[in-house]
């Protein structure tokens, strides 16, 4: 139980220092919110490179209509992500703040960040299916081919040589 507590008292004391100090600028596309949004980031670019090369990808105009709602309401949802955790990481900052902090507020602080950020992901997963269900095989593929992010994404990181 010792450890069980000491260990999570690290993590807690390790991480949240660093992590409620991470600011990911905004790539221009109302979405941004750092490494576990990195698949939630290609969604809001997937769907604005739609919008922007619909004829290039064949979307007719009942396809577009279809899919500027979706990505409004995306947009919204992702600015009140942002706020939502944001001030979640702004009470967790005021819990630790004190030499002598209570563990079970910290924890629960924790967890609230934690369920911001799943209920989002599953939000923006929603909004994905919906959006792909819009587009033709064809078309998803046309989509695919248009996202540059995709091919960098599955790269290997090289190692570096010794000299």
């Amino acid at each position: 139980m010792k450890r069980i507590v000491v260990s999570l008292f690290l993590t807690v004391v390790f991480a949240v220092p660093a992590f409620s100090q991470m600011n990911m600028p905004m790539n221009g596309n109302g979405m941004g919110n750092g490494m576990m949004m990195g698949g939630m980031d290609r969604m809001g670019t997937m769907m604005g490179m739609c919008l922007q090369n619909a004829d290039k990808i064949g979307l007719s105009d009942e396809q577009v209509a279809k899919m500027r709602p979706i990505h409004r309401e995306m947009e919204k949802k992702q600015a009140q992500f942002k706020a939502d955790l944001k001030v979640a990481e702004i009470d967790l900052a005021e819990i630790m703040d004190v030499k002598d902090f209570d563990l079970e507020k910290a924890n629960a602080a924790v967890k609230k960040i934690s369920d911001i950020r799943t209920a989002h992901h599953l939000e923006m997963l929603k909004s994905m299916k919906e959006v792909r269900q819009i587009l033709t095989n064809e078309q998803y593929l046309k989509m695919r081919k248009l996202m540059p992010m995709k091919a960098q994404a599955k790269k290997p990181m090289r190692k570096m040589r010794r000299q």
